[in-house]
């Protein structure tokens, strides 16, 4: 009767995290590579206002939710060159005050504007919808929405960001 326990609870366990493990993969698995053309990076960067730097080391990263590169803000696109870990359902956010955790995310989410979905996992441009103005916050955060982690955030206005 131990043995049918033990292995019921290992089989279970098993099967929960290749469950998890699926969850977390397939996105990423089927998803197509949205890598932008060099050009339109160039663009971005060309016409950008505003520039900061998307650090690995914050305190709400780790070592499977980070990114890593130079942010580029300009009226009509933010672009992002760099890397990031993979995982699904990312998105960008704008936020009138610098974070760097979770909880500081969820407590000012209300007051962020979302850009868009980041659909690369290395450099990335989405367009700014036109009801959001990148001069009235100062910050952009990369979030998974799914699983809700902080990703990484770069201030493009004030010290931290320049």
């Amino acid at each position: 009767m131990a043995r049918l326990a033990r292995n019921l609870v290992s089989h279970g366990l098993v099967a929960v995290l290749g469950f998890m493990a699926g969850i977390y993969a397939l996105p990423i698995l089927v998803a197509q590579s949205h890598t932008p053309a060099q050009a339109s990076l160039q663009l971005a960067q060309d016409a950008a206002h505003y520039q900061g730097t998307f650090r690995r080391e914050l305190a709400g990263s780790d070592p499977l939710h980070w990114a890593q590169g130079r942010l580029f803000v300009g009226d009509h696109a933010i672009a992002m060159v760099g890397e990031m870990t993979p995982g699904p359902d990312y998105k960008l956010y704008l936020s009138p005050t610098f974070v760097e955790t979770e909880a500081d995310f969820l407590a000012l989410k209300d007051k962020m504007a979302l850009v868009g979905d980041v659909r690369s996992f290395d450099s990335f441009v989405i367009s700014v919808p036109g009801h959001v103005n990148p001069d009235t916050y100062t910050t952009a955060i990369i979030w998974c929405e799914s699983f809700g982690k902080f990703i990484s955030a770069a201030q493009y206005q004030g010290s931290a960001g320049l």
